[in-house]
């Protein structure tokens, strides 16, 4: 039974990294795009992606997947997903992209708004232009600033992966729970927590690691 279990936690794990490295993929240059569309000079743009990101992160992740994944069915007439584990996971990785963008993109505005303006200012005077100060003077010292809230937000997306199971995905948890569901038994659930602690484990050392790298710009 053991390795039953063990069996069938690894095959949802496999869908658990899959919907963790896609959404970071997607939503890091994502969320990048949309710190910049909300600094935009052009006030029309700058205030729809502010109206955009607080919808987003003012309403639940779950609501938004069911909406993404069962939306479409009803308002077209037919499930663009399509009704099988690759059409789910699809919809997965959109909801879970386009809602981990719109909380990047608010730690990239506070890392970029955070290098002092003196530095621009320094470099448009040696003729540097908009993209080379961006890319040379103020990318650098925003990394090292970002850090720390973006370790915070991408060991949550380790756990909110555990809501692709709201629409049927076979990640992690669901193949967890179907054994208290088909033969009565929790341990397998308690066993799921361990795996997730060890990824949470191993994404932690992996922060520390570039944070101890990233020492040289104090």
């Amino acid at each position: 039974m053991f390795w039953t279990v063990t069996q069938s936690l690894l095959n949802g794990l496999g869908t658990t990294i899959q919907i963790f490295l896609w959404t970071l993929v997607f939503a890091l240059p994502l969320g990048l795009l949309f710190a910049f569309a909300s600094r935009s000079r052009w006030k029309p743009l700058r205030l729809l992606m502010q109206l955009v990101v607080w919808i987003v992160r003012g309403t639940p992740l779950m609501l938004q997947l069911i909406i993404i994944f069962y939306g479409p069915g009803l308002w077209l007439g037919h499930n663009i997903w399509s009704g099988g584990e690759a059409g789910r996971l699809t919809a997965t990785i959109v909801a879970f992209s386009f809602n981990y963008a719109c909380y990047f993109s608010v730690i990239f505005r506070g890392g970029i708004e955070s290098v002092p303006a003196g530095q621009k200012e320094a470099g448009q005077v040696l003729g540097m232009t908009r993209s080379q100060i961006f890319f040379r003077v103020t990318l650098l010292q925003m990394i090292k600033r970002v850090v720390p809230p973006m370790s915070n937000e991408i060991i949550t997306l380790v756990k909110d992966t555990s809501l692709a199971r709201i629409i049927a995905a076979y990640e992690l948890t669901f193949a967890g729970y179907s054994f208290m569901k088909s033969d009565g038994i929790t341990w397998p659930l308690f066993y799921t927590g361990v795996f997730y602690l060890l990824f949470v484990g191993i994404l932690t050392l992996l922060f520390n690691y570039i944070e101890r790298r990233l020492d040289y710009f104090k």
